[in-house]
């Protein structure tokens, strides 16, 4: 691993492409620290310290949030978009149509509406956020136009770091807005180590050693699970043509166990956190009747066994329900028959999706129980080992293997490439 990192600076053109790479990567956290006007810091930070659904989000701004800057968006609404677009395709034939069936154009087409509606949807975030800090009186705006003026800002910043992910992804070494979340979330963790250790209490040693230990089993487990595959065997039949046969071989189709990525923990957690958000915002109102809901649903989740009960159940079922809209038994069994390949055992055609659909249930199964148990899992730690300085949770870890996995595949793809080419 080590010789392929030490290839990457050895070759020209790969040394190239990491450092655009990291100088892109360099002008995002530029964007990170460059502050809105008018704020107040410490309310700022009161607020954010008791709001956990910001949080969540300051995962996708690299703690561009937190900081109140230019940059504080972030690639969220980007995501936003996307999930969206790929929801409409249960809705929208055309949109299915596009992603499923078009090919390499239809994709690009699908990718530019994507891209489109995230214009919109980060001057509704960017409107939204800072209507909440003025009501709560983190930030003043003189008129309404200084605060479009701010919301203009934003939605620049937001689809200039859309660009940025673009230009990171055309270098062939990684995705790009997910090497954007990625420097992100790691770009805290010396202020992580720093609070650590700040409040290192020598007769909780046992406690620091436990929860080191954990959170690297959680690692290799995330690992594990990540590159885990189920295989289903396919085989071509063979055909004649002319003098020569062809077909006749066998191959694979592989499954992932965890099919749906991040995404059920960011849909199970914007679910819980919506109440209190929504209570929060509700606190601005004088009334009596209004100011009892609020306070129900700032507390809904207080208790932290049923808040990690329900965590666990909505990460659960909505593994099922991303992993049905993306996965699609039924167009692969027909690609199968059309490419002449099929399941030893099964019939083409209906017989192989349904077998198909059965298989990626059974295999979802366990995803769905491997992302559920990984989402609690740090906060079970936290809980047994009474460390919270290192807040690095489920989503963020995931993140981070899912990035590196995958970057390294491409980094070990150029290599190989390069190494073919010399012959």
């Amino acid at each position: 691993m080590w010789r392929q990192f030490l290839q990457l600076f050895k070759i020209k053109d790969l040394r190239k492409k990491v450092l655009i790479i990291g100088g892109l990567l360099l002008v995002f956290r530029v964007l990170a620290v460059i502050p809105v006007s008018d704020v107040d810091v410490l309310k700022l930070k009161t607020f954010f310290a008791a709001n956990q659904y910001f949080g969540l989000l300051n995962i996708f701004t690299g703690g561009a949030l937190d900081k109140m800057s230019i940059g504080m968006l972030g690639v969220a609404p980007y995501i936003t978009a996307s999930i969206i677009m790929q929801l409409l395709t249960m809705v929208w034939p055309s949109i299915k149509e596009m992603f499923y069936e078009a090919g390499e154009a239809g994709r690009r087409k699908f990718e530019q509406y994507s891209k489109w509606l995230t214009v919109p949807l980060a001057a509704l975030q960017g409107l939204g956020f800072l209507n909440l800090l003025k009501s709560q009186g983190i930030i003043i705006f003189n008129s309404p136009l200084s605060m479009m003026r701010d919301v203009i800002i934003l939605v620049a910043a937001s689809v200039f770091l859309m660009w940025l992910g673009d230009l990171i992804t055309e270098q062939k070494l990684g995705n790009g807005i997910s090497l954007i979340i990625f420097a992100g979330i790691v770009v805290d963790f010396p202020r992580y180590f720093m609070q650590t250790f700040a409040t290192y209490d020598p007769t909780k040693l046992p406690g620091l050693i436990s929860f080191l230990i954990a959170m690297v089993l959680v690692i290799v487990g995330v690992v594990y699970v990540t590159e885990a595959e189920r295989k289903i065997p396919v085989s071509y039949a063979k055909q004649v043509r002319g003098t020569k046969m062809f077909g006749g071989v066998s191959t694979f189709l592989p499954l992932k166990v965890n099919q749906a990525g991040v995404i059920p923990i960011i849909f199970a957690l914007s679910l819980l956190l919506l109440p209190g958000m929504i209570g929060q915002m509700l606190m601005i109102f004088k009334n009596p009747a209004v100011l009892n809901i609020a306070n129900y649903l700032v507390n809904m989740f207080k208790n932290q066994l049923i808040y990690g009960l329900f965590y666990f159940v909505l990460v659960f079922l909505f593994t099922f329900f991303y992993t049905s809209i993306t996965f699609e038994p039924n167009m692969i069994a027909e690609n199968l028959q059309k490419n002449g390949a099929f399941i030893p055992g099964y019939r083409p055609g209906e017989t192989t999706a349904f077998y198909l659909k059965k298989t990626a249930q059974r295999v979802t199964f366990f995803g769905a129980l491997f992302l559920g148990v990984i989402a609690v899992t740090p906060m079970v730690i936290q809980s047994a080992t009474g460390i919270t300085t290192f807040a690095i949770g489920g989503t963020s870890i995931l993140i981070m293997v899912s990035v590196a996995l995958e970057t390294i595949k491409q980094i070990q793809a150029q290599l190989l490439m390069r190494e073919y080419e010399e012959y």
